[in-house]
């Protein structure tokens, strides 16, 4: 089989190396010249045989939506376009009715596994028709892990239904991280525990909380074991946003979720408004002793 591939950072790139050792004939564009196979997108599909088959791989939002309106005048009834990135759900409709249009298929597939991917296989969820998924499994087959099929993939649902997998995934992957944080806080903050690198590592096998999380935090923490070439600062690429947004419109309490997700808000504040709020409010009420503004703000305690 040969397929397109669209983006070729880290996760392409990486998806590209895997697929063709598994015998899928991959042709690669992306704007940087050095790891381009072909110059533009129309070489791309030129150089596919029908019917052809693109995966996007690029980042999320008008990115792939503007990469999947240009790939459209360039396909014809009968070929497909895969989009495997962290696109919103809601815009896997809207490609496929653009798409649609000429007759090209369209599958949204969620894709996890990271960097790690490339040796150990993604764990893949995808929307879509039945005859999409079939024309596009030898590539799954090949991207996914090794083992029983329906380990590592799901066909999740019509257009839509990938994507809308990968964003409960990723919902709940916000709460484990956030919970082994917790604990390596705790861990650290008192005094009876000499080594809690080897704390973690020894959860790794029989324990209850055993996880490939786990495993990476056990990495971190060899690396790194007192986290002190990370500052505390957290990022969040969209998909709790989204998770959180779905639990509220269909009432579906996420208690956890929402603890994570905004404890990265807060991992952005230097000095929080909020704790500043409640400081000068226990100053008004109870007469507590505050940090004065300067530059140990924020950091110091006083009162109870």
């Amino acid at each position: 089989m040969h397929i397109g591939l669209v983006g070729l950072g880290k996760m392409g790139g990486n998806m590209r190396t895997r697929l063709r050792d598994k015998g899928i004939e991959v042709t690669g564009y992306d704007p940087n010249p050095d790891v381009t196979d072909v110059p533009s997108l129309a070489a791309l599909v030129e150089s596919l045989p029908s019917p052809k088959v693109v995966w996007v791989m690029v980042p999320s939002g008008k990115i792939t939506r503007d990469t999947v309106a240009n790939l459209a005048p360039l396909l014809k009834d009968g070929d497909l376009v895969i989009d495997g990135g962290n696109s919103k759900w809601t815009d896997d409709e809207v490609n496929a009715k653009l798409l649609a249009e000429r007759g090209t298929g369209y599958l949204d597939c969620g894709v996890s596994g990271g960097v790690w991917g490339k040796d150990n296989g993604y764990g893949l969820m995808v929307g879509g028709a039945k005859g999409h998924v079939d024309l596009a499994m030898p590539i799954f087959d090949a991207l996914r892990p090794e083992g029983p099929r329906e380990e590592g993939f799901v066909h999740a649902g019509g257009v839509g239904a990938g994507h809308y997998s990968k964003m409960v995934h990723n919902g709940i992957e916000y709460g484990l991280m956030h919970a082994y944080a917790e604990g390596y806080e705790l861990l650290e903050a008192k005094g009876i525990i000499h080594d809690v690198p080897a704390v973690f590592k020894a959860w790794t096998r029989g324990t209850v909380v055993r996880s490939w999380l786990l495993d990476l935090m056990v990495r971190a923490l060899e690396e790194d074991p007192k986290l002190d070439n990370i500052r505390g600062y957290a990022q969040d690429s969209g998909e709790g946003r989204w998770t959180l947004e779905q639990a509220i419109e269909n009432a579906v309490p996420m208690p956890v979720l929402a603890a994570a997700l905004f404890a990265r808000f807060s991992s952005r504040q230097e000095d929080s408004p909020s704790i500043k709020a409640v400081a000068a409010l226990r100053n008004q009420f109870g007469g507590h002793a505050v940090t004065s503004a300067g530059p140990s703000s924020g950091t110091g305690s006083t009162g109870h």
